[in-house]
């Protein structure tokens, strides 16, 4: 990013605080025109989509993020229960609503792919279209995410399964120190064979980085970010991890429910994650079973994990050309 990207004369990026409930959000949008709501992933807040909106917003669309609750300056709940899909994609609608936004694309990468991905099937009514970023689209199935790992014999491997204890957040380091780790090994920054790799605890995300700031992150961005999360800790970000089993048991109603408007899935192809959801390259049919609605996939090479900040021009060219072709007359799209 360049300091461009923070906003301009003809684009200026403006904040504010939306309220669902008790629960604050704080929210930056930028241009005027059809909305584009970004959804950020742990652990990160809102500035991490800084070059996506400016490149919307000079395209004619009306870019919005938000800093996602546990995240940033939006609240952070010590409670795990309040960190369920239910919860998340009303944080969207709230934000919308707000807005006096009628309906969006929702641009989502990491734990926001999920969240947008939910509010897509909750409420196609306010989801026009999808870019998930990073993870790829699952219905809710019999099984939650957790008990399918478990049945995999991966209950004592994969990554995740680790932070869902209660005291996980000590694991973390300092701030700075994670946050260049996570940023470090989930890119393609690492040689080969050294990235993270999330069922190998050898490849942890939380080794010490060898450079506390990669080439390609934004210096500016980073200082923020490290004292974003120096604010609001570990916790709220986790939370999320914590709250998967919940979300399960609460939306049984939505089991086996596709996403049926225009989608895109992007990912790297030398991130850890996408490559344990998919070993191979999906193709576009195998990925349509949960997607009928799904335009392309998009992989792109020499990227990890953390796609909007490693190849910034290239996201920006493939989300322009999915906004260009979507029929923004349609009044029904579901």
């Amino acid at each position: 990013m360049t300091s461009s990207s923070v906003g301009t004369d003809a684009f200026p990026l403006t904040e504010r605080v939306v309220a669902n409930g008790d629960v604050t959000l704080r929210v930056i949008e930028q241009g005027s025109g059809p909305a584009v709501l970004f959804c950020h992933g742990f652990p990160e807040t809102a500035d991490t989509w800084r070059s996506q909106m400016l490149a919307v917003a000079r395209a004619g669309y009306r870019a919005v993020a938000l800093d996602m609750r546990g995240h940033g300056a939006s609240s952070a709940p010590v409670d795990p229960a309040l960190y369920t899909s239910l919860h998340t994609v009303g944080d969207l609608i709230a934000v919308l609503d707000t807005l006096d936004i009628e309906a969006a694309v929702i641009v989502g990468h990491d734990w926001g792919a999920d969240h947008a991905q939910r509010a897509a099937v909750m409420r196609p009514d306010r989801v026009r279209a999808i870019v998930s970023m990073s993870i790829p689209f699952a219905p809710r199935g019999e099984m939650s995410h957790w008990d399918a790992l478990r049945a995999e014999g991966l209950g004592d491997r994969y990554y995740a399964l680790d932070m869902l204890r209660d005291d996980a957040d000590s694991d973390f380091p300092p701030t700075a120190d994670t946050v260049a780790s996570i940023l470090y090994w989930l890119s393609a920054s690492p040689d080969p064979g050294e990235g993270w790799d999330p069922i190998d605890a050898r490849r942890s995300m939380l080794r010490p980085a060898p450079d506390p700031a990669p080439a390609w992150i934004d210096p500016e961005y980073l200082d923020r970010l490290v004292g974003a999360i120096g604010r609001s800790g570990f916790r709220g970000g986790l939370n999320h991890y914590r709250a998967v089993q919940a979300s399960f048991d609460l939306t049984a109603a939505f089991r086996n429910v596709v996403i049926t408007q225009p989608s895109l899935y992007i990912w790297g192809a030398d991130d850890g994650l996408s490559r344990f959801f998919h070993p191979e390259t999906p193709t576009l049919s195998e990925l349509r079973h949960a997607q009928p609605g799904l335009v392309d996939q998009i992989r792109l090479e020499g990227v990890g994990h953390w796609i909007h900040q490693e190849a910034p021009s290239r996201l920006n060219e493939a989300i322009l050309g999915f906004l260009e072709h979507l029929d923004w007359s349609e009044e029904r799209w579901w």
